[in-house]
């Protein structure tokens, strides 16, 4: 049978993930998110939906991270009806990413004048119609049987396997960085017919495992040398608990003397419990940290601030300190507020431990922009930049195209999205030249036949 595939976001760009597939029979939304950029109210996440949200029967999540689930409460807002579907961590997390989600922008809108994108209703609504799915207990989505697999990027990730008449179509959502100290490995959708697939580090390697850990470990020590302030910005789900994981294991091990850590961000405290609720996703060896009555996400120079007024004291405390805040590319949260307060210091690092999308103040912090304006200030920057691309939680390219290889020998197409444009032209390429497959990069909003 015939069906059309559109993409209506993550396509030249890494963010705003939406993809439409019109299979006749039901049109399937895989992903709603939000575009990520510079501000916290981007009008292009609130322009209209480029289709009608009310004739769209089923949405499928792939993971809760805000370029993926951002504007879902917004459809539902504009008429959508019809069942969301992801895994059980998947729905607890997105409940949590919505709440700090309106909050932000209700700030937003309070300082800035942008439009919110959605009331508190329309996330009770959202929640209402959603169903949770265990991975590999395959569901019916009219004719179509949907399946989820595990995609090994964040707690509770999928990969999306739709499949009718012996025909299958495979969303990756986005691909773990595998093996990772927390989660089981990404699982390979033997048998594919067609992949729709990130590619954020298509055209680029990672630091290995021990090299990774390797450099926090200095970047810590060189904090306690020059008595200042580590400075990182996290993505509040599944990095910072990663983060919390590294520096606990390397305490206990004793490669690294206790250093007070501030974890500043009450979205990020509230993540780290789901992670404990669904602790038995998490691959054996960090489940049994838990077995062995060790919470990995917890050390005694750990402190945690929720309030305002825990946050601002962290300036008073002495250093040498680690600050982990969101958000994790500068565009929000309480972290603007300490790199406000620290880039100005020669003594103080940031550290970059995940992607950071163009134009947004973290790229440009990380680009070597000597002065940055935040909240109206300007800021002359004479702190230290480090980055560690070991720590994304994304497959690099080696990664991509081994995924690619292990999808089976069905593959007949793959469309390579949810990258800068080099990042997704390189891996297209590279699919094309090295696997033989046919590899295509869609146009936002073009939309391609494929027989399922």
């Amino acid at each position: 049978m015939s069906a059309k595939l559109t993409f209506h976001g993550g396509a030249g760009t890494v963010t705003g993930a939406n993809f439409l597939l019109d299979a006749g029979t039901q049109k399937i939304l895989v992903d709603c998110g939000i575009l990520q950029r510079e501000t916290v109210c981007d009008i292009a996440n609130s322009a209209p939906f480029q289709y009608d949200a009310q004739t769209v029967d089923a949405l499928i999540v792939t993971h809760a991270h805000a370029d993926h689930i951002g504007r879902i409460p917004r459809l539902v807002r504009e008429g959508f009806r019809g069942a969301i579907h992801s895994t059980g961590a998947t729905k607890d997390l997105a409940a949590l990413m919505f709440a700090d989600a309106l909050r932000v922008m209700q700030e937003g809108a309070s300082k800035l004048g942008c439009e919110v994108l959605y009331e508190a209703q329309d996330i009770e609504k959202s929640l209402s119609l959603w169903h949770a799915h265990e991975y590999h207990e395959p569901f019916q989505v009219s004719d179509i049987a949907v399946e989820f697999l595990d995609a090994g990027h964040v707690l509770g990730s999928a990969l999306v396997k739709l499949a009718r008449h012996g025909r299958t179509i495979v969303f990756t959502g986005d691909i773990g960085n595998s093996p990772e100290p927390l989660l089981n490995d990404t699982e390979f959708p033997e048998g594919a017919d067609y992949l729709v697939m990130e590619s954020v580090y298509g055209d680029r390697v990672h630091d290995g495992r021990a090299q990774r850990r390797e450099k926090l470990r200095q970047c810590v020590e060189d904090t306690r040398a020059r008595k200042g302030v580590l400075l990182i910005p996290s993505f509040s789900l599944e990095r910072t608990q990663l983060l919390l994981f590294e520096l606990n294991v390397m305490m206990e091990e004793g490669t690294l003397a206790p250093m007070p850590v501030y974890l500043d961000s009450p979205l990020a405290i509230d993540v780290t419990e789901v992670f404990r609720k669904y602790r038995h996703l998490l691959n054996p060896a960090a489940q049994q940290h838990f077995s062995e009555h060790n919470d990995p996400f917890s050390f005694s120079s750990l402190k945690l601030t929720r309030g305002v007024s825990e946050s601002r004291a962290i300036h008073a405390a002495p250093s040498p300190k680690i600050i982990i805040a969101g958000a994790g590319m500068s565009h929000g949260g309480r972290i603007p507020v300490h790199e406000k307060y620290y880039l100005g210091d020669k003594h103080a690092t940031i550290l970059f431990v995940g992607y950071q999308v163009p134009g947004s103040l973290g790229r440009r912090i990380q680009d070597g922009e000597k002065r940055v304006e935040i909240d109206g200030e300007h800021i002359r920057i004479y702190a230290k930049r480090e980055t560690l691309t070991g720590y994304s939680g994304h497959a690099d390219r080696e990664q991509l195209l081994t995924f690619v290889e292990n999808s089976g020998e069905k593959l007949e197409r793959v469309f390579v999205t949810m990258g800068e444009p080099q990042s997704s032209m390189f891996l297209a390429q590279r699919i094309r030249d090295f696997l033989g497959v046919d590899a295509v990069v869609p146009d936002v909003a073009e939309s391609f036949d494929i027989n399922f």
